[in-house]
């Protein structure tokens, strides 16, 4: 029987809906990478909301980025959409995207919009065990037909033009005084159940500060950075430019959250306070890395515990 791929005609478009979430946006882009790898005829469009759009600006893979409106995807003309959110919204989008096959993951909801109903990663890959987002996004690729290879690192581009007219302050922040190495330090999370406390984060920049290693502190326009202003700070910078600020920085050390994805990305050395969240799923990503927990919860963290896995890791940096 002859697989999706097989069945799509040479230069066919293909819509993979990746609607939001950083990390999750990040974690999309070795799927397209095997998909690319085993069709490369095939013309890619991201589905993403506009604010995670640069995760995919310069990818090679992606020939078009598409807001998450049907309009738009329907005159994209996908031969293939595949579901990679799993809401209502973008089952809605995927079902109205035209397209000959519509595929989706079978725990999703609403299968009956759904032609191509892919099994759980643990059956495509034939193995019961946890497995990463990465793996679970490509299994989606081996059912679709593509040859089983090794899932590749995240794949995040700095675009050229954009590092030489869109610096602003987090392209400043990237050219430590005086040429000294950048450490990115992402010291706030989406829960307070995913939040290191902000002084084992001072005293850890502190420690990198007085072995010669900068500290920059990044977060979003509504983060509270105000326990680390004696540090510099990039605050509500565009994706763009935390992109720029990671491919230029030497560690990269916060909470579970999608920039220690995209430090992952760039193969920056990571280091990653976890809480809740199960590292064997949301871990970094073909990366040198050391995953921080500690028994009763993330506030239980040493500062110690961080310095030495941060320690470990500027060796291989």
């Amino acid at each position: 029987m002859e697989s999706v791929l097989e069945c799509l005609p040479p230069g066919s478009r293909a819509a993979i809906l990746r609607l939001r979430s950083l990390g999750d946006c990040v974690l999309t882009t070795p799927a397209l990478d095997v998909l690319k790898r085993a069709r490369p005829d095939l013309r890619l469009a991201v589905v993403v909301e506009p604010r995670f759009r640069a995760i995919f600006e310069g990818n090679p893979d992606v020939e078009e980025i598409l807001e998450p409106e049907p309009r738009g995807l329907r005159a994209w003309g996908p031969r293939l959409s595949v579901n990679f959110h799993g809401g209502s919204r973008s089952a809605w989008l995927t079902a109205r995207s035209g397209a000959r096959y519509r595929a989706g993951f079978g725990h999703y909801r609403f299968q009956f919009l759904y032609n191509v109903r892919i099994p759980r990663a643990q059956e495509i890959l034939g193995e019961e065990r946890t497995v990463h987002t990465a793996e679970h996004l490509a299994s989606a690729m081996f059912w679709l037909g593509a040859p089983r290879v090794e899932i590749p690192r995240a794949k995040l581009v700095v675009e050229p033009q954009r590092a030489e007219t869109s610096l602003g302050a987090a392209g400043r922040s990237a050219r430590a005084t005086g040429g000294r190495a950048c450490a990115v330090i992402h010291a706030v999370a989406a829960t307070p159940e995913k939040a290191w406390r902000a002084e084992g984060f001072v005293a850890v920049a502190n420690h990198l500060r007085q072995s010669g290693l900068d500290a920059v502190f990044i977060g979003g326009a509504a983060d509270d950075l105000a326990p680390f202003r004696e540090f510099r700070t990039v605050i509500g910078a565009p994706l763009a430019e935390i992109k720029k600020l990671l491919a230029s920085a030497t560690l990269f050390i916060g909470n579970d959250s999608g920039p220690a994805h995209m430090a992952a990305a760039f193969g920056l050395p990571v280091v990653v306070i976890f809480g809740e969240s199960d590292p064997r799923i949301w871990g970094p990503w073909r990366t040198a890395s050391e995953v921080v927990t500690a028994k009763g919860g993330i506030q239980n963290v040493g500062v110690a515990q961080v310095i030495a896995a941060a320690a470990r890791m500027r060796v291989l940096a």
